[in-house]
């Protein structure tokens, strides 16, 4: 109750509100978080009224009525020929009387195999629905977890083009001393002012990415769009330990949601199946009625009560076709298990596969970033004591700057590797803890 309060009053917040991952994806996953997730929970609601209604057939139908009219017949309309042999004659129009009938009536199945098969088949759909949105929960989670990371590396753009803007501020300050002591030229105060503008350019850019991202995380969430956030994670830097292929394999087939849901939707084809078969089988039925009738001053006790057996005999090959209908759909639905099956394992080793790729290129860009470091401090010593001009350093700048996006990319794509191991084995709620750190 506290957490529904919390998120109805959330938008009204103007306050900065700090966010890590397992939060915003509680947020997301909450009653009134992603709008999809919400939309997804209704078909449970919905499969178990079909559940309910394929219940009923086994439940008993009562009805009560109440009928009251006044009557007049003609006998002769019936077939009564009256004669004058009686000592009193014998009306041929009857009438006006009044009949008042106060009944309750009841039937209730005993036996019926068609309707077993057709309950057991609205519960395996109910369990479809389930796995369902179980996997659209997956889907959400993977998706607020893609645009979260998506923001660290915006906000993490950002911060490395700050830092490019303030080397390139050096620079250009270096050239401009170096121009007045007489050691510079104007063209190499002019190159560092034209490579500074580049670097504002970026990081306006970088910016722009930022409140992008931003946009996206706050919509994948289902918060206001106008609340301001303040990530508290950032991207993991690809020091956890690998897992094998075979293990993860294993977890997919065994957790995937989809998976479960095309299963169950498998099962439902064959009950379908076997309810249409049924219906060749006889059903057993009960009925009866009680109640008072008569004139509404006079009124008599009936009633009745009978077993009725339903045997069916031809119904002109409708029911074959249907069950040869129901089949193919049914074999349709295994082989959409197998090609899933197959689908599964495909993604799982795709993604580990991006993930070792990506830890290579981590280590490939941190090296990378280490000696774009030293480059630029060796240019700078050598431009400060004239031994090199500020093309060298300008090169050297660049470098440094396509170093540092590199790591930063290296990293991203590490995360969203991660993101995707999780999705393709069906772990994304474990997962979560694990994709970023503190």
């Amino acid at each position: 109750m506290r957490r529904l309060v919390w998120l109805l009053a959330l938008p009204l917040s103007a306050a900065m509100m700090p966010l890590s991952l397992p939060k915003a994806i509680e947020i997301a996953t909450a009653p009134n978080g992603n709008l999809r997730l919400q939309i997804t929970r209704e078909t449970i609601a919905q499969a178990e009224a079909r559940r309910r209604q394929a219940l009923g057939a086994f439940l008993p139908n009562l009805d009560g009525s109440i009928s009251a009219s006044s009557q007049t017949q003609n006998l002769a309309a019936f077939g009564f020929q009256l004669t004058s042999v009686l000592p009193f004659t014998i009306p041929t129009f009857v009438g006006p009387f009044t009949v008042v009938d106060y009944r309750v009536s009841a039937t209730q199945s005993i036996l019926d195999l068609s309707a077993i098969e057709r309950y057991r088949a609205s519960k395996l759909q109910r369990e479809v629905a389930r796995a369902e949105t179980r996997n659209t929960t997956e889907l959400t989670i993977q998706q607020v977890a893609r645009a979260y990371v998506l923001q660290l590396k915006a906000e993490a753009s950002v911060d490395t083009a700050k830092a490019n803007v303030d080397l390139a501020e050096r620079l250009v300050q270096l050239a401009e001393s170096q121009k007045r002591a007489g050691t510079g030229t104007g063209i190499e105060v002019t190159r560092s002012r034209v490579q500074l503008q580049n670097e504002k350019q970026r990081l306006i850019a970088a910016q722009n990415d930022r409140e992008q991202a931003s946009l996206d995380l706050k919509r994948a969430i289902g918060i206001d769009l106008a609340q301001e956030i303040e990530l508290t994670d950032r991207m993991n830097d690809g020091s956890d330990a690998a897992v094998t292929a075979e293990a993860a394999v294993e977890t997919a087939l065994e957790q995937r949601p989809d998976l479960l849901a095309q299963q169950r939707r498998q099962g439902v084809a064959q009950r379908n199946v076997k309810s249409i078969a049924a219906e060749r089988l006889p059903s057993l039925a009960a009925s009866g009625a009680y109640g008072v009738i008569g004139n509404g001053s006079t009124m008599v006790p009936t009633r009745s009560v009978g077993v009725a057996v339903r045997v069916p005999i031809f119904d002109g090959g409708r029911r074959e076709a249907r069950i040869a209908e129901g089949g193919v759909l049914e074999r349709q639905e295994r082989l959409r298990v197998e090609d899933l099956r197959k689908q599964i394992e495909l993604e799982v080793r795709v993604a580990l596969n991006n993930v070792k790729n990506a830890r290579a290129q981590i280590e490939a860009a941190r090296l990378g970033l280490e000696l774009a470091e030293n480059e630029v401090e060796q240019a700078q010593r050598r431009t400060e004591a004239g031994v090199a001009n500020s093309v060298e350093l300008t090169d050297a700048q660049t470098r440094l700057a396509r170093a540092r996006d590199n790591n930063l990319g290296a990293l991203y794509l590490f995360n969203l590797a991660r993101i995707d191991v999780a999705a393709a084995t069906g772990s994304m709620e474990q997962a979560v803890a694990g994709m970023v750190k503190k």
